[in-house]
């Protein structure tokens, strides 16, 4: 048996299906995974022993330049996507494929790959913030913005559909119509069928009436990772007490502006060393004191459990990775999900919602200063032990037992 697995997106879109073909491997299934061909992402599936199939450009192309992709950018990017999902994933899937499973930045494409070959579709996302629901409005896209002072979330989801069908309703439809089959008039709700899977943790990203879909929720997909620290850092955790992490993943032009000078600051200003994760936005020292060490990519995992506390933007991997090392955090979100992941670390009081997205060395002091109370620490030690471990086995059974029933077109 074997499966495609595909997405576009960041580290924490790429890593979760890592975890989730090694689970499959497990079961006696072949995984692919059908991803950008970033050098990061390279490594972290050599060293799983998992297939990459390269899917569109790197992400680090897009996204790391001196100012974040504009609008225009994105409608140049989705209809390119939906061409290589179209050419890429018909390609592998041909290759005596059972399902795909799609999950990342609107995986438009997929779900006609699969529905061209008759075999079953799924979509996966990481949180819930992109579904559509009456509690909460949809987050910033790209297209025509909807009307000032309109509050009807409803109304909003429906023109969200249409900026969705701006972006890639052209490409898809022309693909579609190519390879014989008739267009789609809601590319969104195509993509994400009426069964969605959310590969979340339930204490984290609690699911139950929070969308009008019906949810399947598996659990986040961990791929343990067993690698030793560098003995440089190790060295540097062991000279001392325990620093604060101050990282921001893939953010690149994202990032805040002079972070690093104020998280340093911050952390000097409440007595503790400092650990600055270098990522996209390439995060470095201000001086040559020895309380702070800079480091590139790292065993997150083994890390967290030996750090005060984690400063970080609030993506899906990174706040579920602190969450189960038991570390209090501080989050600063910056786009998409990751005010979500804020005010659920705040709402569990496992650390603090820094939602100014442009901190100073005073609020950063302060925000850091109540992560690392008492009271946080023992809240955060305590949801660490709630935390499940076997979201990705959870999915690789259903998968295994989607694929054994007849094929069908997605709900």
């Amino acid at each position: 048996m074997r499966v495609l697995l595909t997405t576009w997106g960041s580290r924490g879109d790429v890593e979760p299906l890592v975890g989730l073909a090694v689970e499959l491997r497990k079961f006696g299934a072949e995984a692919l995974v059908c991803a950008p061909p970033d050098e990061e992402f390279v490594n972290l599936l050599e060293r799983a022993g998992v297939p990459l199939i390269p899917l569109g450009p790197t992400v680090h192309s897009v996204v790391a330049g001196p100012k974040p992709p504009t609008g225009e950018d994105a409608l140049k990017l989705a209809p390119s996507l939906v061409a290589a999902r179209f050419e890429t994933l018909s390609a592998a899937a041909e290759e005596g494929c059972d399902a795909i499973l799609a999950t990342g930045l609107l995986p438009a494409g997929a779900r006609d790959v699969a529905e061209k070959l008759g075999i079953p579709y799924v979509y996966a996302c990481f949180h819930i913030f992109g579904l559509p629901s009456r509690r909460f409005a949809p987050g910033i896209r790209p297209g025509t913005p909807s009307p000032e002072g309109e509050t009807d979330n409803r109304v909003l989801w429906r023109q969200d559909a249409e900026r969705v069908d701006a972006l890639y309703g052209g490409a898809l439809n022309e693909h579609r119509v190519a390879i014989g089959l008739p267009p789609v008039e809601n590319v969104r709700d195509h993509v994400f069928t009426g069964t969605p899977w959310l590969a979340a943790d339930e204490v984290l990203c609690p699911s139950a009436g929070m969308t009008d879909l019906d949810i399947v929720q598996t659990g986040a997909w961990i791929q343990p990772d067993d690698r030793a620290l560098p003995a440089e850092l190790e060295k540097f955790l062991e000279s001392g007490e325990p620093p604060v992490y101050v990282g921001f993943g893939s953010m690149a032009a994202y990032a805040p502006k002079d972070i690093a000078r104020v998280a340093i600051e911050s952390a000097r200003a409440l007595g503790r060393r400092i650990l600055l994760a270098r990522g996209w936005a390439g995060l470095t020292s201000i001086d040559d004191a020895g309380d702070c060490f800079v480091v590139g990519e790292v065993n997150q995992q083994a890390l967290f459990r030996r750090v005060a506390a984690v400063v970080h933007h609030g993506g899906a991997g990174t706040t579920t990775t602190a969450s189960r090392a038991g570390v209090p955090q501080v989050v600063v979100p910056r786009i998409a999900d990751q005010p979500y992941w804020a005010e659920r670390v705040a709402e569990l009081g496992i650390g603090v919602a820094h939602q100014d997205p442009a901190p100073t060395g005073e609020s950063l002091t302060a925000a850091l200063a109540a992560a690392l109370s008492p009271e946080t620490g023992a809240r955060a030690k305590a949801v660490a032990d709630t935390i499940r471990t076997d979201g990705a086995t959870v999915a690789a059974k259903l998968l295994l037992d989607t694929v054994s029933v007849p094929s069908r077109p997605p709900a």
